[in-house]
């Protein structure tokens, strides 16, 4: 089998058809999870599974799964996510599932029966457009309380349990997918980078050595609004000056001394946000990110330090609240020197490196030995409709998986 290949030309007409579900009026991509275009994406992918012969299932958090029994019940597992952030691109997640597809699609047509079962899946909400990322892998891990759901409300406004019943789920059926899972001998998921790595270095596969943990808070700073023309400048206590002040010294402080992890202020709302008022609040949202669990922990700890002492000097007060937080995991050695191996075999150049954004496969990492294989993203940009990749990479990276498949099932 090891010179068996995917119909890549399959594949590309996969990603055309599910890249017309979904397209918003300013050229982008937009399935945020239980959405109509979602739900339309969602029909689609189950009527490509069952047309391969594959065993369609859906679980109650609403993950897709497409089986290729093999002789034992023990599961390989690829995969990834069909939701998008609002406006953006054709690939980010939807290579990994439809790649995965027609792996198994190729072996079902070959009449290849595998050792052990072989599953795609698409998981539910990966870009965190409902309440926090991965809610799906969350679930299927058994890493959801319900006490984290039932009081939740969406980006959208909605409460989750409402968003949920409509598309014939629930906040129970949600926790209680755990229980519905097999038992999983390995995970694999390939994804496009979503940095400029591989594209710089002219390398077309990029097999991921860690996957960095996130720190995400909304945060406050309150001081006290007054007219812009009347209060001295020496008497304000302004919330966008303190967080001018608190964002150049954090980045320094990162920047000195964590060298490698990164912070990022994404997003500021100034109130009462009008033109001649000094904003008596700055609300903004705190991403920290880094690859080592103690790293982490520091740099969270003294970055909320600074913010506290930044806004007393100032004399404002600082609130902050936790909206989500994942663990620094590795990819499993094993996994990645099998996939060494197959890119040697196959004459397929590569490169290790650390993955800045979470995935799927850091939640899986849990429960079963993970893995990721990265393709370049053009220019490095995603969640955009720029997004675009070369396909000669994602059919090296298809190929590898199918490889992959084949040897972690045979045994």
């Amino acid at each position: 089998m090891e010179d068996l290949r995917v119909n890549f030309k399959r594949l590309l007409r996969d990603l055309d058809e599910l890249a017309t579900i979904g397209r918003d009026p300013k050229g982008g991509i937009s399935r945020p999870s239980y959405s109509l275009p979602d739900l339309e994406a969602r029909k689609w992918l189950k009527k490509k599974i069952e047309e391969a012969g594959l065993v369609y299932r859906q679980d109650g958090a609403g993950n897709i799964f497409g089986r290729l029994n093999g002789a034992q019940p023990l599961v390989v597992m690829a995969g990834s996510h069909l939701d998008t952030v609002l406006n953006g691109g054709p690939y980010d997640g939807s290579v990994g599932v439809l790649t995965a597809l027609e792996c198994l699609r190729r072996l079902k047509e070959k009449n290849i029966c595998p050792g052990k079962t072989l599953e795609v899946v698409s998981f539910t909400d990966e870009e965190g457009n409902l309440v926090g990322d991965f809610l799906g892998s969350r679930a299927f891990t058994g890493q959801l309380l319900p006490g984290q759901l039932g009081t939740a409300r969406t980006q959208f406004g909605h409460s989750l349990p409402e968003i949920l019943e409509k598309a014939g789920l629930s906040v129970d059926s949600v926790v209680g997918a755990a229980a519905e899972r097999p038992e999983l001998a390995s995970f694999l998921e390939i994804h496009i980078e979503q940095g400029q790595v591989l594209e710089e270095e002219g390398v077309s596969l990029g097999l991921v050595s860690s996957i960095a943990g996130k720190r995400y808070y909304q945060a406050t700073f309150v001081g006290r609004s007054g007219h812009a023309g009347t209060t001295p400048l020496e008497l304000r206590q302004d919330a966008f000056i303190t967080l001018s002040d608190f964002a150049l010294r954090v980045t320094q402080l990162v920047a000195r001394k964590y060298y490698g992890n990164t912070i990022t202020i994404g997003r500021v709302l100034l109130k009462p946000g009008s033109f001649s008022i000094i904003p008596g609040e700055a609300d903004f949202t705190l991403d920290l990110r880094s690859q080592e669990p103690e790293s982490l922990k520091a740099m969270e700890e003294e970055v909320l330090a600074l913010a506290s002492e930044i806004a007393s000097t100032r004399g404002l007060s600082f609130y902050y609240r936790i909206a989500d937080s994942t663990e620094p995991v590795k990819m499993n050695e094993g996994l990645l020197e099998m996939l060494k191996g197959l890119c040697r075999k196959l004459g397929y150049q590569y490169r290790l490196l650390p993955s800045g954004a979470g995935h799927d496969a850091q939640i899986l990492s849990a429960i079963c030995p993970a893995a990721m294989i990265f393709i370049p993203s053009i220019d490095g940009i995603s969640h955009s409709p720029e997004e675009a990749i070369n396909f000669e990479d994602l059919e090296k990276a298809a190929n590898l998986l199918l490889q992959a498949l084949i040897s972690l099932a045979s045994g």
